[in-house]
C-alpha cells in the first residue's frame, strides 16, 4: 500500500536454460545467438482490475568472446577472431525482437581497461545492425560512475533512459 492505495506488485525472474554457467567460464553467445547467463525479469503491477508489465533482460555481451580464469584477480576478456560475430549477434537480437519487441540497449561494462574492447565492439555492432527495432543504445560505465557505493549516480542513467522507458 502506498498513499492508501493497495496494489499487487510481482517481480519474476526467469533464467534461460541455454548457456547457463559460472562467471568467467561462460561468456558471450553460441552460434544460435543465446547469450550466456541470460535472465528475463518481469515486473507486474495489478491495481483495481488493471495490469501493467515491464520486462527487462540481461545477459552476456552477445558476440563471441571468452574470459578464461587464471591466477589473476580479473582475467582479460578475449574476443574471438575466427568467427563471424554478426551472424550470432543478429540471431540474438532477432530473437529478442520477436519475444519483446523494440529494444533499448544499455551497456554497463567498463569503458576503459581490459573491458574497453568489449564496449567498443558492442557499440560498433549495434550501430551496424539495420533492423530499426533498437530505439537507443546507451553505454554507462557502471563501475566508474557508481564506485565507492555512489548508488545515487544511477540517476544519471535513469535520466538518459527516461523518455524511452516511458514509451
Amino acid at each position: 500500500s502506498i498513499n492508501g492505495k493497495c496494489f499487487d506488485w510481482l517481480l519474476v525472474s526467469r533464467r534461460s536454460c541455454f548457456r547457463a554457467g559460472v562467471r568467467y567460464y561462460v561468456r558471450g553467445i553460441d552460434s544460435e545467438g543465446h547469450a550466456a547467463n541470460f535472465v528475463e525479469t518481469e515486473q507486474i503491477v495489478h491495481y483495481k482490475g488493471s495490469k501493467a508489465s515491464f520486462v527487462q533482460t540481461r545477459g552476456s555481451i552477445p558476440f563471441f568472446w571468452s574470459q578464461r580464469p587464471n591466477l589473476k584477480y580479473k582475467p582479460k576478456p578475449q574476443i574471438s577472431k575466427s568467427v563471424n560475430h554478426m551472424d550470432g549477434f543478429q540471431r540474438h537480437f532477432d530473437s529478442q525482437i520477436i519475444s519483446y519487441g523494440k529494444q533499448m540497449i544499455v551497456n554497463l561494462v567498463n569503458q576503459k581497461g581490459s573491458e574497453k574492447p568489449l564496449e567498443q565492439t558492442f557499440a560498433k555492432m549495434v550501430s551496424s545492425m539495420a533492423n530499426g527495432m533498437v530505439s537507443r543504445y546507451v553505454a554507462f560505465d557502471f563501475h566508474k560512475e557508481c564506485s565507492r557505493m555512489r548508488w545515487d549516480r544511477l540517476q544519471i542513467l535513469m535520466d538518459q533512459l527516461a523518455e524511452q522507458q516511458d514509451e
